[in-house]
């Protein structure tokens, strides 16, 4: 008897041993020298970096299909393509000025905007000043105004009187119009009284102001000007409703008045507590905020790894490989760490799993690998594809989302056998178990948890495309190296990245799809955590 349990035990033991045998043999085909070889081509300068549309993105794509077709894995985008077209436009702010007394003002080198509004045509419209552009119980910018079809010039903040109290919140701690972005607090006032636009006097000095607006124009030329969005989709609340921000050097100008008359003003706020104006009649001005439209033409690249017997229920695999492309000074960003080393990340786990179909290996789940557009203009490929899935939303176990994972932040210098890790937990437990014991078991990096904590002030678990799919209730896991001194610039190159530790993250997305697709449940969501 006692013989014939050592030879059970001996086989299970076995069957153990070998059952991981199976895995190993496969995730060791992941290697540092096969991702650099992708990365070489997807971050090079030929590549333009990969800007979301630009032909050269195309390239990109391109590359990826073709690699997804040499693994095997069938194509099912449009067209029984391995590409799903994302519908995106491009709106510029092509030309946009103010114009008074002969005199004209432009956008990024005289004022600044915090919203606009296409003006296509040169428009005269009435100027109606309106204080601080408050209405409250305690403080009211609009009594016995009419401002219907007009503009309101207002001051930026809100007044605080000489005890050091502000009057709005009767305390020494401003009210919600004192906060950074209490312009959309005055929007929703004026354009409940008919105003259809706003001129903000900003609260800094005029030199401060220049620097600022130098500041957003030197932004503006680093990221470009340009929005993507989905054709289809809805302007935003204030986009009917121009709200421009002015120095008052400017402010006086318009009012053939000086600086000092405009702070004599504000003063009259504090010892009057009442609405104050310049003494001088409403101006009127020209405004001209012109907006062009060009379609976009790109795609999310996708590779479908069909399971046995459990084929209905997919895992996907994702990785976004657009990137910010050409600076205006002409620098190409290769984008090789962001997110080129995500993106053949997903290309060698998939080339992994599609080895192992070959051999006659394939996963009980299906799994979908997937790199994405446009997540530098907003996550907008992979909330393309969860607002038109290919496969459903509700038989889709879960995401493994790697953005950034070949290089090392200053946290972790000459440590790089790390990767962190946010949002296993948020939906399942069983995922984030599963990843623990698939991390020991196997590659043994370090998972650092320090941006999983939902008051982290860089928020990452809402900046990447896993974000889309757990906004929709699937668990995710996110792959991240944390932020360099090359994030976003020409310098992220090839040349930086640590393919080693690359090599260990692909291992581990691998051993963990792996382990998700085979077994017998499918991973519970049973947690809701922020």
């Amino acid at each position: 008897m006692r013989k014939i349990l050592f030879s059970a035990l001996a086989l299970s033991t076995f069957v153990q041993v070998n059952a991981q045998k199976v895995p190993d043999k496969f995730a060791k085909t992941i290697q540092a020298e096969d991702l650099k070889k992708h990365l070489t081509f997807i971050a090079s300068d030929s590549l333009k970096g990969r800007d979301t549309g630009s032909p050269e993105q195309k390239v990109a794509a391109q590359y990826i299909a073709d690699h997804f077709k040499k693994c095997g894995l069938k194509p099912i985008g449009k067209d029984n393509s391995y590409f799903q077209p994302v519908d995106l436009v491009k709106r510029t702010w092509t030309d946009v000025y103010l114009k008074n007394g002969g005199k004209k003002y432009e956008y990024l080198k005289d004022f600044m905007a915090n919203s606009l509004a296409p003006i296509q045509n040169e428009k005269n419209v009435d100027l109606v000043f309106a204080g601080y552009g408050i209405e409250t119980d305690k403080w009211n910018d609009y009594v016995n105004l009419n401002v219907k079809d007009k503009y309101v010039i207002i001051f930026e903040g809100e007044p605080k009187g000489q005890d050091g109290n502000f009057p709005v919140s009767g305390t020494a701690e401003a009210s919600k119009f004192g906060k950074a972005d209490s312009w959309r607090e005055k929007l929703k006032i004026a354009q409940a009284k008919g105003a259809k636009g706003m001129l903000m006097v900003t609260k800094n000095t005029d030199e401060e102001f220049l620097k600022m607006v130098k500041q957003r124009q030197v932004m503006m030329q680093r990221f470009g000007s340009a929005r993507m969005i989905f054709r289809d989709q809805a302007e935003p609340s204030a986009a009917d409703f121009p709200v421009l921000t002015i120095s008052s050097a400017m402010a006086a100008e318009i009012y053939d008045a000086t600086t000092n008359d405009v702070q004599e003003t504000k003063d009259a706020f504090l010892s009057g507590k009442k609405a104050a104006d310049f003494g001088l009649p409403n101006p009127s001005i020209a405004l001209k905020i012109e907006r062009t439209e060009v379609p976009v033409e790109t795609s999310n690249v996708l590779g479908y790894l069909e399971g046995t017997d459990k084929k209905d229920e997919v895992i996907v695999v994702t990785a976004h490989y657009d990137h910010i492309g050409v600076s205006a000074d002409g620098q190409i960003n290769n984008g090789a760490n962001d997110d080129g080393s995500g993106t053949v990340t997903v290309m060698e786990i998939a080339e992994a799993f599609g080895l192992a179909a070959k051999a006659g290996k394939l996963p009980r789940r299906s799994i979908l690998f997937m790199t994405v557009t446009g997540e530098e203009k907003g996550l907008l490929g992979s909330e393309y594809y969860v607002n038109h899935p290919i496969l459903p939303l509700d038989k889709t176990v879960c995401d493994l989302n790697i953005d950034m994972v070949g290089r090392v932040d200053k946290d972790h210098e000459g440590k790089p056998d790390y990767i962190y890790v946010i949002g296993s937990d948020k939906l399942s437990s069983e995922l984030h178990a599963i990843q623990e014991e698939q991390n020991k078991k196997t590659v043994n990096l370090e998972l650092d948890y320090r941006f999983n904590d939902p008051n982290d002030p860089n928020r990452f678990y809402y900046r990447s495309d896993h974000y889309n799919f757990a906004k929709n209730k699937i668990p995710v896991a996110f792959f991240f190296n944390g932020v360099h001194d090359d994030y976003h610039a020409p310098t992220d190159d090839v040349e930086k990245i640590q393919f080693d530790k690359a090599e260990k993250v692909g291992r581990l997305v691998f051993y963990m799809a792996w382990d998700i697709a085979n077994r017998d449940k499918r991973l519970v969501v049973d947690s809701n955590k922020p």
